[in-house]
């Protein structure tokens, strides 16, 4: 029960990027969003780090599989995650992006196949099938005005990519949780994807340095919640939570992202609510119990 109290609140805070991102946009360029609150996170993770090597067993010396695998889920998995789903959505349409991400489960399933070998339930692609037509409804997509032509295809691709990047990190990272706790592998992870992004954040956003003693109190808001819960303590209770759980399970969970997303944006950036977008709301929440409730109950016998 404790492992879906951390996913009901690591997706809590997760919700809150998009605002956040639209807080910090005018002043921010889309690079340093990512750079600069992972860097600070990965700060704030060294202590806590400390603190746990100092009440645990010995520190374990990595060997070369384990730095060939934080290198894989840096690479492979949080960069491209989090910057190629910036990249992309500025080459294509809001819309497009937020359809395509509809396909991270089915990664995640076909690659926890791959790494984990875990596999899909009725119950699974019950809860999948709701989920679906919940966040599509709450997205309130405009089908009509969706291009998917070769004009958009380049972005498109990179957003694609983020989702199986995001896939292969919730998948490919359980074999790191095997052997390292979820601060370690979060770390390391985090250390692989700041050696990528530096140089470039370097060459083409460091311009925004300058700008920081000018940050508005949105801003600096909208940065500190991206460092604090988005990239640091939603991402730990992320990875306590798979410790215990299946990745396809984890997955599931992400589109309670759409649930309390479109709340929060509402309250926040004034945002309307239509009929259909509560209506997609329940079915989202409908669809999260049926896969953590149902699922997990049926499992348990076994």
């Amino acid at each position: 029960m404790r492992s879906w109290i951390f996913l009901f609140s690591c997706n809590l805070m997760w919700a809150l990027q998009f605002t956040c991102i639209k807080l910090v946009q005018d002043q921010v360029g889309p690079m340093f969003t990512v750079w600069g609150p992972m860097l600070l996170a990965t700060l704030l993770l060294i202590p806590i780090l400390r603190a746990e090597r100092r009440a645990g067993p010995p520190a374990r010396r990595a060997g070369r599989k384990d730095v060939w695998m934080f290198l894989a889920l840096g690479a492979l998995g949080v960069f491209p995650g989090q910057v190629l789903i910036t990249w992309g959505t500025r080459r294509s349409l809001a819309s497009n992006g937020a359809l395509i991400q509809l396909t991270l489960p089915v990664t995640t399933a076909v690659l926890a196949y791959l790494f984990l070998g875990e596999r899909m339930t009725r119950v699974r692609w019950l809860s999948f099938a709701v989920a679906i037509g919940g966040v599509v409804m709450c997205s309130g997509l405009d089908f009509h005005s969706m291009d998917f032509g070769a004009s958009y295809l380049v972005g498109n691709t990179l957003i694609f990519c983020a989702a199986l990047g995001s896939s292969f990190y919730n998948s490919y990272g359980k074999k790191a949780l095997e052997r390292y706790s979820p601060m370690e592998m979060l770390f390391y992870s985090y250390v692989v994807t700041l050696a990528l992004m530096t140089p470039v954040v370097l060459l083409e956003e460091r311009d925004v340095f300058a700008r920081i003693p000018h940050f508005t109190a949105n801003t600096w808001i909208g940065m500190a919640l991206l460092t604090v819960f988005h990239n640091f303590l939603s991402m730990v209770l992320f990875l306590k939570a798979l410790q215990k759980l299946d990745a396809m399970q984890a997955a599931l969970s992400n589109y309670l992202i759409t649930f309390f997303g479109v709340p929060i944006a509402a309250i926040w950036l004034g945002e309307r609510l239509n009929s259909q977008m509560v209506l997609g709301g329940v079915l989202v929440l409908a669809s999260t119990l049926l896969i953590t409730l149902w699922d997990e109950r049926r499992a348990a016998p076994a």
